[in-house]
């Protein structure tokens, strides 16, 4: 099973319109656990990148399930450069403007007991970090990141920080996973930082960006389970050429899974469209909040996910996991990237909205 085609993921577009993907596909492909080369396919590809709610979300959303359905691991290095770019836009500030927001950058929003980072205004205006934040995936290998801090009227803002400042030190963590191993996630320490604020207040929080990152997220996690999918066909495909059909049950399980897809990628166009036509939290003030659509989309892709995982595994048996590197390294980075979804805790979240009216049903 190894091996798999650079072949896109197709949410809403036509078939023809998605080779225009399989270029930078196969680009990633020839880059798989070489972090420095994918943060440069990262870069370049944001330069292009289609921003969620600007007429193309759906476009966005195949790209970045068509990376991770490559490789997980690059469509975890993509994703929070895209989203870092989407929300310094968002904010008002375009990549790029005299070279401040070149090269790689990273989204760095996490907590952690014991640990806080804070922001404080110097006797001249501007702002400095100091403390520690968690979570901070690449960062020794990254330029920029957006990082949350705590403010002095005890609220958390955003700001834009230069990861290469002589004040930032990386921790180097003791990454034991089997999964991501190419994107281990330490601590860093911020000792007189400058940092920009990313517009104002809880800004970062509340705008609609927030929760249209959290389904570009949602996105990878659909690629990743595509490819797993795929892996499942091309193995029964190949045993069938072997003189073993496959039986009643792995047909019924792929069945199933071509049933989750569909729906799934479905979902998730129609959403896009909702957010490109202003109904999920555009500039009409008036618009509904995105957020109870967002925790529907992250709960629905994530079940598919580990739902198609354990059809497959289920059926493929621990062959493949002991022996095809790409296929068990694909389950493995899997199975730990889908874990930033939070489970029943945002199902909660979910049906206290729900309680509250927000429902279509």
């Amino acid at each position: 099973m190894s091996d798999t085609e650079a072949q896109p993921v197709r949410i809403s577009s036509e078939p023809v319109q998605l080779q225009a993907l399989e270029p930078v596909l196969e680009k990633v492909r020839a880059a798989v656990g070489d972090v420095p080369a994918l943060l440069t396919i990262a870069e370049d590809i944001g330069r292009t990148a289609p921003k969620p709610s600007e007429g193309n979300t759906a476009k966005l959303w195949e790209l970045l399930a068509s990376v991770t359905a490559v490789d997980v691991a690059a469509g975890r290095v993509l994703e929070p450069h895209l989203d870092a770019l989407a929300i310094l836009a968002q904010a008002g500030v375009e990549a790029g403007v005299g070279g401040e927001h070149q090269g790689a950058w990273g989204v760095f929003a996490a907590e952690g007991p014991g640990m806080k980072l804070e922001a404080k205004r110097t006797a001249d205006g501007s702002v400095v970090l100091n403390g520690s934040k968690p979570w901070c995936s690449l960062a020794a290998q990254l330029d920029g990141a957006v990082i949350t801090a705590h403010t002095e009227d005890n609220s958390r803002a955003a700001f834009a920080v230069n990861l290469k400042d002589p004040g930032v030190s990386c921790e180097t963590p003791a990454w034991t996973s089997r999964g991501l191993q190419e994107i281990p996630s330490g601590t860093v320490h911020f000792d007189q930082v400058d940092a920009r604020p990313v517009n104002q207040g809880s800004w970062y929080f509340k705008r609609p960006g927030f929760a249209w990152g959290g389904m570009g997220v949602a996105a990878c996690w659909l690629g990743g389970a595509v490819a797993v999918a795929r892996d499942y066909a091309k193995a029964l495909t190949e045993a069938a050429a072997n003189g073993r059909e496959p039986d009643q049950i792995a047909l019924a399980s792929l069945g199933e899974i071509d049933r989750i897809l569909a729906t799934t990628t479905s979902y998730l166009a129609q959403t896009a469209e909702r957010i490109d036509a202003g109904e999920l939290g555009g500039s009409d003030p008036d618009s509904p909040s995105p957020w109870p659509e967002a925790l529907r989309i992250r709960g629905t892709v994530a079940a598919a996910v580990e739902r198609i995982q354990t059809l497959v595994t289920q059926n493929l048996g621990p062959g493949p996991l002991a022996f095809d590197e790409e296929y068990g390294k694909r389950m493995a980075d899997l199975s730990l990237y889908i874990r930033q979804h939070h489970a029943m805790r945002d199902d909660a979240q979910l049906g206290a909205l729900v309680l509250k009216g927000d429902r279509r049903w």
